[in-house]
């Protein structure tokens, strides 16, 4: 196990996981990587227990602005990858860089237990423990869903999203769709197609942003285009969004009760288009139920066979809940630091509104240049060691973030990108994992 006698322990081999064993791989650092499933990919995989992937699933920013670092998504590739391709392209990035070799799979942790010493047992189902200098939990952010009561007493079928796989399981039923979040709003879409009806019901306005403007996937304007005071991006993109989509409300949803970019961007073109043609109909929040029938706040009422909730999901760290603390939003230093735990840390967790592998990345190479320098007992590692402590840096980017479960600890994706680099370079670390060795073998795998 080299010189050291611990090493660090990864759990998890999704996006998050992957990323890390890259940057502890890159620096020679020893590390224990464990997953629970037979294969990487995490929620990708359906075929993973428990993943909430469904077939028309698509990535949700381009593969433009959602490679991992040294590793661009394949010139094949659609403007939005499928759920296959994603699962594709993690594959062969464990490949290219050699972390599947080094992945104990169908290993499920039960728990992680701090030791008087400072370090950290791990304990698996079976029974078996290990000690590690440091632990990374990469577990992910869309296992538990976050469940709300229906008020009344609904005698139809109520389910969750991550339970849902197709279009098929609405045929011959009314469907309603409650929640307008990116599964919500392509779930909603697959029932304008299959079901007997197909309602989908937001408690309040939101902003919709087509994927394509002027032929070009959205989020490369935002990325590629001149940098905006926010105030004047809002005034601008608002107008724009507003050109484009004209007036929502005339299709029955509600107008924003908020800012453009001040809650998690909806960014969905089918579902305007479905409204347009009225294969969906929209609804406000739901007042009450009363057998089959759903009765919503503005006085409509529609009957529905199946209820199906859109409502997000819970961060629990069943692993180490109590050293994590909050289930909605874990208090780690810049979403990845542990501030209260050394040798804790977490990756998958940040909530913003971009695309999120070029974070776990930008996360992974961090947490991996702070082991290494503590590892040698470089001055950087107590330095950044205060900071984790006691920074607390504005993330927003002059946004204001509704008040909502999700929304706590949210940050914005450009002020969060600019401060990780600020804090780097600080301390002399890179955000960005390099290329592999041997191109060919991602060629040869994402080809397959």
């Amino acid at each position: 196990m080299s010189e050291y006698q611990y090493d660090t322990c990864v759990i998890g081999a999704g996006p998050a996981g992957l990323a890390v064993a890259r940057a502890l791989a890159e620096r020679n650092l020893p590390y224990t990587h464990l997953e629970r499933h037979t294969a990487p990919g995490g929620l990708w995989d359906m075929e993973n227990p428990g993943s909430p992937m469904y077939e028309s699933a698509h990535f949700n920013s381009s593969k433009t602005t959602s490679a991992f670092g040294g590793f661009p998504m394949p010139e094949h590739y659609a403007d939005y990858p499928s759920h296959r391709d994603i699962l594709s392209y993690l594959t062969s990035f464990a490949e290219a860089y050699g972390l599947r070799d080094r992945i104990e799979f169908g290993v499920e942790v039960r728990g992680v237990e701090k030791n008087a010493d400072g370090t950290w047992t791990v304990t698996r189902a079976d029974g078996q423990v290990s000690v590690h200098s440091e632990v990374v939990v990469c577990t992910g952010s869309q296992w538990h869903p976050n469940i709300p009561d229906i008020p009344g007493d609904f005698t139809g079928e109520i389910r969750h999203t991550v339970d849902y796989r197709s279009a098929d399981e609405f045929r011959g039923k009314r469907v309603l769709v409650v929640g307008a979040g990116a599964s919500g709003c392509d779930i909603a879409c697959d029932a304008a197609r299959a079901a007997d009806r197909a309602v989908i019901s937001m408690r309040r306005g939101y902003w919709f942003i087509p994927k394509h403007v002027f032929g070009r996937p959205a989020d490369t304007l935002a990325h590629g285009g001149p940098k905006l005071p926010m105030w004047l991006e809002q005034k601008a993109f608002g107008l724009l969004l507003r050109i484009l989509n004209g007036d929502v409300t005339r299709l029955g949803l509600q107008k924003p009760d908020h800012k453009l970019f001040e809650t998690h961007p909806v960014v969905n073109s089918m579902l305007l288009h479905h409204l347009q043609h009225g294969d969906i109909t929209a609804r406000p929040g739901i007042a009450r139920t009363e057998g089959n029938t759903v009765y919503f706040t503005d006085g409509t009422s529609d009957d529905i066979d199946l209820i199906l909730l859109a409502t997000g999901y819970v961060h629990k760290v069943p692993v180490a809940q109590r050293y994590f603390g909050d289930e909605q939003h874990p208090d780690l230093y810049l979403s990845a630091f542990s501030r209260e735990h050394e040798g804790l840390f977490g990756v998958g967790f940040v909530e913003t509104n971009s695309a999120a592998y070029r974070l776990f990345d930008a996360q992974a190479q961090m947490i991996a240049g702070f082991i290494q320098d503590g590892r040698h007992k470089l001055l950087n590692a107590d330095r950044f060691a205060q900071m984790i402590r006691s920074d607390r840096p504005d993330l927003s980017g002059g946004l204001k973030f509704v008040d909502s479960p999700r929304h706590k600890g949210y940050v914005d994706s450009g002020a969060f990108v600019k401060y990780l680099g600020k804090v780097a370079a600080m301390m002399g670390w890179r955000t960005e994992g390099r290329p592999p060795r041997v191109t060919s073998v991602r060629r040869e795998a994402v080809a397959s």
